[in-house]
């Protein structure tokens, strides 16, 4: 049986370790755990039982619930699909676009630089007769538009291109991106994941055709997604993956998740009202951060300057990775996708940006949240910093 050790809050009230991997998970707020509770115990209907007051009180819940998440998107409630994850949301808006625009083309584009959840599933969908280009990034990652638009094809179908990367924090330019599928009358599709909740996301003005979130990346419960598709303007059509009820207008069949998916309506209720105070907050962090990591002799902050998310900093410390992380036992981060940790394998987002392996394997990956705090980034410096000074056997820098 595995024995976890329990979290301590030492006699200089930080908790430890000090959790600095926020874009794997963030620690689900209270308030929102405290809206959760009464749809497990007495609000615990069905809500797709429409003949008694438990249906009609579980649906009302997730009428408010879809209504905050389209606020949070500025899109309306009718085009928002809860799923169990952004990984679902991506696969019904790949899948489901592939399958109903099969008689226009089978073409699209994406980028090296994507999430998992997308790579995997277009090599799936490559086995069964899809051509998809893959664009290259430049050394700090970012996309060269006119390789977007030469790609583009009569048989072009879709581009789908993420908000934010989960690595490095770029943030792609989503506006001129959308302009581009617009002029050739192509589907956009963004995974944007984490970006969602922590910046402002308006697939109004960002011209997004359909976007993938998941409540557990700012602050809500795990398990529960999102996939926005437009309705109009233009009216994307989607294929279900899930079939076996006519829930969400039989676009994703099956009980839908009630206590999850009040969460995720208070999550994004609360980021509406908190996240422009909490950007600016937690930029000053990373700035804190970075100046801190540069006085270390050999540090490389991978796509410095970039338009980055503002708790996301991926940075080569010149120290084999595995290592720093084993001596940092007081300090939670990571070498890059939780979805990918059990791989030895290098992060796939470094090398596509021409990082050499052993760059990539000395690389980390730091993010916070609107729970972190000064004196936790001050402790996790130091921590970092004594860690380097054991590994290099060095006194000072």
């Amino acid at each position: 049986m595995l024995h976890l050790q329990c979290m301590e809050t030492k006699s200089d009230g930080i908790k430890q370790p000090v959790y600095l991997d926020y874009n794997a998970t963030s620690p689900m707020d209270e308030r929102v755990l405290e809206f959760m509770i009464p749809y497990f115990i007495n609000k615990f209907g069905n809500a797709s039982s429409k003949n008694h007051q438990y249906g009609w009180i579980a649906e009302a819940a997730v009428d408010l619930s879809r209504n905050n998440v389209a606020k949070l998107l500025n899109a309306t409630e009718h085009e928002i699909i809860f799923t169990s994850g952004a990984t679902e949301a991506c696969n019904l808006a790949i899948k489901g676009v592939y399958e109903s625009y099969s008689t226009k083309g089978n073409h699209i584009i994406t980028c090296k630089t994507e999430h998992s959840a997308i790579t995997d599933t277009y090599r799936y969908l490559e086995m069964r007769g899809a051509r998809v280009t893959y664009l290259p990034v430049s050394q700090d990652g970012t996309l060269d538009i006119a390789n977007l638009t030469d790609a583009i094809s009569s048989d072009t179908i879709l581009i789908s291109l993420m908000y934010a990367n989960n690595e490095t924090g770029l943030i792609h330019p989503v506006k001129e991106i959308s302009d581009i599928a617009r002029k050739h009358q192509v589907l956009f599709f963004c995974d944007a994941t984490q970006a969602v909740g922590k910046i402002s996301v308006d697939v109004e003005r960002d011209g997004i055709d359909l976007l993938a979130l998941s409540a557990h990346k700012f602050y809500g419960p795990k398990g529960v997604g999102a996939l926005y598709v437009r309705r109009r303007s233009p009216r994307v059509r989607i294929a279900a993956q899930i079939h076996g009820g006519a829930q969400q207008r039989a676009r994703r069949a099956g009980t839908l998740n009630v206590p999850a998916i009040a969460g995720m309506g208070k999550a994004a209720s609360l980021a509406m009202a908190e996240m422009a105070a909490e950007e600016k907050r937690q930029l000053a962090l990373r700035e804190k951060i970075e100046k801190a990591l540069l006085n270390i002799p050999g540090t490389v902050i991978h796509a410095a300057h970039t338009h980055r998310l503002p708790q996301t900093i991926n940075v080569n410390l010149g120290i084999d990775n595995s290592s720093l992380i084993r001596e940092l036992k007081n300090v939670a981060l990571s070498t890059g996708s939780a979805c990918n940790s059990e791989s030895n394998d290098i992060s796939h987002v470094l090398a596509a940006m021409g990082i050499s392996e052993a760059e990539a394997r000395s690389s980390v990956r730091i993010s916070f949240g609107k729970f972190s705090t000064e004196e936790e980034i001050d402790f996790a410096i130091n921590e970092i910093e004594k860690a380097i000074i054991k590994l290099r056997g060095i006194n000072a820098f």
